[in-house]
């Protein structure tokens, strides 16, 4: 394994970790999932890895999500006597999917180098 790979590896376990740290408390957490599938697709960019977009797609959705969250939280929430219509809060689905994609797209980008190594060299 090259010095890059074994790095792109280590950075998206990092990565990894901090997704499913975050998920304890999906709401407070979500300050550690984003950035948390910011260094996943760091580690995937720094490896080259086939699963650069998913990632990708991943940190927007995931992003858009948080996003959404922290607005509403601003405008006072929605449902109940906030005046906000419960139909807003579609706008945070995004946040899940990212997270579900974010997880499959780090574990197949981790595995990624396992699959690809020569077994005579071990390259």
């Amino acid at each position: 394994m090259s010095r890059r790979t074994l790095w792109s590896v280590v950075v998206m376990a990092i990565g990894l970790v901090a997704m499913l740290v975050g998920a304890i408390d999906p709401l407070e957490g979500s300050f550690v999932i984003l950035p948390g599938s910011g260094v996943v697709l760091l580690g995937a960019l720094l490896g080259k890895s086939r699963h650069r977009l998913l990632l990708l797609w991943a940190f927007v959705l995931i992003a858009f999500g948080v996003a959404a969250m922290v607005v509403f939280t601003m405008w006072g929430g929605i449902g109940g006597s906030s005046g906000n219509s419960l139909w807003w809060g579609l706008c945070v689905l995004p946040y899940p999917a990212g997270w579900i994609a974010g997880l499959i797209g780090a574990i197949l980008a981790l595995i990624e180098p396992l699959r690809h190594r020569h077994p005579t060299t071990g390259n």
